[in-house]
């Protein structure tokens, strides 16, 4: 038995019966590392040595009859996410070798639950994208065709957990990171209810839409991570005091009395026959499983993306300024003055697309164009809110595809910007919402993974995974 391809809930069982060891786990995922990584390219730093300790004091603490749905398991967490000891490099030259000074909430949550560390995983600089070809380091490659990319900007946590490097991989979802990768990788990505879980220790791209969440193995083991992350935080204002749910209660369940709409705009041209075809059949297992099917129209859905990319560049202008090469990363200092010294290091540390979105945002927040660019997107922001909240107050969830199409190949979009960002399509309404979303494998085109992605209405993750999970079942003939 290959223990690094058990789920969390299998792997669990197994150590709380005491017939493997937090230890075996671990080694058996950082032995797939070694053999498979300089293949798919999706760690950036592994941390062996502190995995290894990690899992022997994991070992005594279910030794000594502790139990815990994520004590001893092992996983890898995306380069945006600080973790105190171990380099935090946002895959940028500006950050190559910082080494942060304190975990995350997130990380320190899982710390104390006994969740085990293998490794930090590639992604796009920043969080800048949605290929992972955008890495200051490495390009990475998806591991169920390798010329292909796994999507992004949480591309190496994608392809660890769909090479089963892992058993769970962090990302942060700011308009579609997570759910992207797990739909081209075939593995099931999260993106909770903004302020569902903590955004401390998370390196800032767009503050009013970034959220840490999970790519996974099965809907199930999403469940477990989140009840896990999820809870308020006093370092983080965003956060809601809102009692985490039993997620699990609501697993192996049918789906009769749910209402799941389908959005029209969602299915229209610039849909792959293929990804349509599957997500098509996929809604009516959810028909089989006792859900009833509406059709419903989200007509401000196309302005998702320019909203987005208004708002995005426009955060990130700000968030990004307080890398100066003075405080922390790259600094030159054979500059005569000042600003030359923040000129070139922001000029040598930060990769092309970083310096795109500095300057679109700067533009759209500066004097004479910010009522223009920026607070007429927060208005249209509202009204895409305002139309997904009415549509769910008569909905369980929505489903649509995740992506319009299978993953592209590695090159086919690096050099235009705008192909790039329509990546992001499908995702991005639910992030300036601040909607709960996850993208569960549905089939396949041409041999590689489709994603079909279900929202729910805001904080009610329960219902998602209730959806998600009685699907995977049916499939799975489980």
């Amino acid at each position: 038995m290959n223990l690094n391809t058990l789920t969390i809930k299998q792997a669990n069982e197994k150590l709380q019966s005491g017939e493997i060891t937090s230890k075996d786990l671990t080694m058996a995922c950082l032995d797939a590392i070694k053999e498979k990584d300089s293949k798919f390219r999706a760690c950036l730093t592994v941390c062996e040595k502190e995995a290894t300790a990690e899992a022997i004091e994991a070992d005594k603490r279910i030794q000594n009859g502790e139990t815990g749905d994520l004590l001893g398991i092992p996983y890898v967490v995306k380069d945006n996410i600080l973790t105190k000891g171990v380099k935090t490099t946002a895959a940028s030259k500006i950050l190559k070798d910082y080494i942060a000074p304190f975990d995350a909430t997130i990380i320190k949550k899982l710390k104390q639950a006994g969740a085990v560390l293998l490794a930090k995983t590639n992604l796009d600089e920043f969080a800048h994208g949605a290929s992972t070809e955008n890495s200051a380091f490495q390009v990475t490659r998806n591991p169920i065709d390798t010329s292909r990319v796994p999507g992004g900007s949480s591309g190496g946590s994608g392809a660890a957990v769909a090479a089963d490097m892992c058993l769970f991989g962090l990302g942060t979802d700011t308009g579609g990171s997570i759910r992207h990768p797990a739909g081209f990788c075939g593995t099931t990505g999260l993106k909770p209810t903004y302020g569902r879980s903590s955004r401390f220790g998370l390196m800032a791209m767009t503050s009013s839409t970034d959220v840490a969440g999970s790519l996974t193995k099965t809907v199930e083991d999403a469940a477990l991570v989140l009840k896990g992350m999820a809870g308020v935080d006093k370092n983080d204002a965003t956060t809601v005091d809102r009692q985490v749910d039993d997620y699990e209660s609501f697993l192996n369940k049918d789906l009769g009395g749910m209402k799941i709409g389908v959005p029209q705009e969602y299915f229209k041209e610039g849909v792959a026959d293929g990804v349509a075809d599957a997500v098509s059949k996929a809604t009516l297992k959810l028909k089989e499983l006792g859900a009833e099917i509406v059709e419903v129209s989200l007509p401000h859905t196309e302005f998702g993306v320019p909203v987005y990319y208004i708002i995005t560049p426009s955060e990130i202008s700000s968030n990004l300024a307080r890398f100066d090469g003075i405080r922390y990363g790259l600094a030159y200092w054979q500059a005569k003055e000042l600003a030359d010294i923040y000129f070139k290091s922001r000029g040598l540390g930060f990769g092309s697309e970083v310096k795109r979105r500095i300057m679109v945002g700067t533009f759209a927040l500066s004097a004479g164009y910010k009522d223009a660019y920026y607070l007429q997107a927060q208005k249209v922001r509202t009204k895409i809110k305002e139309e997904l909240d009415a549509e769910l107050r008569e909905l369980d969830a929505l489903v649509t595809p995740t992506s319009p199409h299978i993953a592209f190949k590695i090159g086919e979009k690096s050099q235009d910007p705008l192909k790039m960002y329509l990546e992001d399509v499908f995702a991005t309404p639910a992030s300036l919402a601040g909607l709960p979303a996850i993208s569960v494998p549905c089939g396949t085109s041409k041999g590689m993974p489709v994603g079909m992605q279900l929202i729910g209405k805001r904080f009610d993750e329960k219902t998602l995974f209730r959806i998600g999970d009685a699907y995977q079942k049916l499939e799975s003939g489980n």
